[in-house]
């Protein structure tokens, strides 16, 4: 499948609550102060901004952590609450969206609608939120396991459906401000939900001034067989993990034959795969920030994580260094179904060294690309044109180095080439994504 013309190249950023990623806090110029000097993330966006990225994705997780000695030497436990974050940006920011992440097991739908509607209206309509299931956590939220895989997407989906409801429940035009008739409101145009279902019960309507947009972009990020169900019928920007641009066409192509079940088409959606670029001028400099990335890696605690979140079975930091790694039946998953599909199949078909996993992967599972400017956005191209990705979800390994690095390398050769705007298209996320408004 091919993609069609006219449709904008999608280009996010993504962020954890503390900036840095893995052991890259290590390098010298790395900001190791960005969990509570908010002046980073402020710096951060006014340069992705002067790359006319669309958006800023933040990653959340509520995880527990019951040794603390298993995170001493990563940047795991401090980071800023999402929507407390991506509030502040909103009043220091002008173009880029800001997508943050919400639970729908861990949420209430009315504090969700009212958070993104507030953030919304904050930033003159730039809010998304990040739909999760959640991948655990449990144990923070009076649980006593993580609930089920199957469970919480039936729950996802009431969830969001009583969220946009309750976006609904208040028209646009319904609040008067009439000081010469005394009316504050019209009640004709105040719609309470009075939702019943199977997990939720709300009243309504929304205590939240309507949306900016008509409605805030939805962000996913499943692709298990469950998770592209929900990304088909609600997802507006979909977050995958693909590293081969044939598997990036069959997902795409699953999840738009999916879509138009729901009366949705292509034009509703950008799939957006991670990447993790190290560019330099020339395929020497780019191949030395790559070595040095590495020479900080604390390979163990790397093999360790990535092994764990795609629950392999086996602990990848004790296996013979040099020799091809070899899995036995894996047992599914009840959280990253499917990174772990992805991660064991191209195990399973490339027989891999411990080395390979770490100069192919970050520690998340995203696929690590290293080049010159033109060599990076060939890649790119090739997945766009062909309709394996509606353009890249960017996994910065550095900040603000490599932040800066994509921005004055890589996004001019974009703009020559046509696939990135020079200017940005409208005032809100739905705008400049190309998205219909609903």
């Amino acid at each position: 499948m091919s993609y069609s013309p006219g449709r904008s190249f999608a280009l996010g950023a993504y962020l954890t609550g503390s900036a840095t990623n893995g052991d890259a806090w290590r390098a010298l110029g790395e900001d190791v102060d960005a969990d509570i000097s908010f002046e980073r993330y402020r710096s951060y966006v006014d340069l992705l901004e002067q790359g006319r990225f669309d958006s800023i994705f933040l990653y959340d997780n509520v995880l527990p952590i019951p040794d603390p000695s298993a995170i001493a030497d990563t940047p795991a436990l401090a980071r800023w609450d999402t929507f407390t974050l991506l509030s502040a940006l909103a009043v220091t920011s002008r173009h880029i969206g800001l997508i943050g992440t919400a639970s729908t097991t861990f949420n209430e739908p009315y504090n969700v609608a009212r958070r993104v509607a507030s953030l919304d209206r904050l930033s003159n309509g730039r809010a998304g939120w990040n739909v999760v299931t959640a991948t655990g956590g449990g144990e923070n939220f009076n649980l006593p396991r993580h609930v089920d895989h199957q469970e919480r997407y039936e729950r996802a989906h009431e969830f969001v459906d009583v969220v946009t409801g309750l976006w609904k429940s208040v028209q646009p035009d319904a609040i008067l401000r009439d000081k010469e008739s005394g009316r504050w409101l019209d009640p004709a145009k105040v719609h309470p939900l009075n939702h019943k279902g199977h997990f939720y019960s709300v009243a309504g309507p929304l205590n939240a001034p309507p949306p900016v947009q008509s409605r805030p972009v939805l962000a996913q990020a499943g692709a298990s067989g469950a998770g592209k169900e929900l990304a088909a019928r609600i997802g507006e920007v979909i977050y995958t993990a693909e590293y081969d641009p044939a598997a990036g066409r069959d997902y795409r192509a699953d999840v738009l034959d999916r879509a138009r079940r729901y009366g949705r088409t292509e034009a509703h959606l950008r799939i957006l795969p991670g990447l993790a670029p190290f560019v330099g001028r020339t395929e020497d400099e780019a191949r030395g920030k790559f070595e040095t990335y590495l020479s900080y890696l604390n390979a163990g605690e790397v093999l360790r994580s990535f092994s764990a979140y795609a629950s392999l079975g086996i602990d990848l930091s004790q296996w013979p260094d040099g020799q091809p790694i070899r899995l036995k039946d894996v047992e599914e998953t009840n959280s990253h179904k499917s990174r772990q599909s992805l991660i064991v199949d191209w195990i399973r078909r490339e027989a891999p060294t411990t080395k390979d996993v770490l100069r192919t992967f970050t520690k998340g599972g995203h696929r690590i690309l290293v080049g010159t400017p033109q060599s990076i956005v060939d890649d790119m191209e090739g997945w766009y044109r062909t309709g394996a990705s509606d353009g890249f979800n960017i996994m910065f390994t550095s900040a603000p180095d490599g932040i800066r690095d994509f921005v004055t390398l890589v996004v001019p050769e974009l703009q020559k080439r046509g696939l990135l705007r020079r200017e940005y298209a409208g005032r809100t996320l739905r705008e400049n994504l190309g998205l219909p408004r609903l």
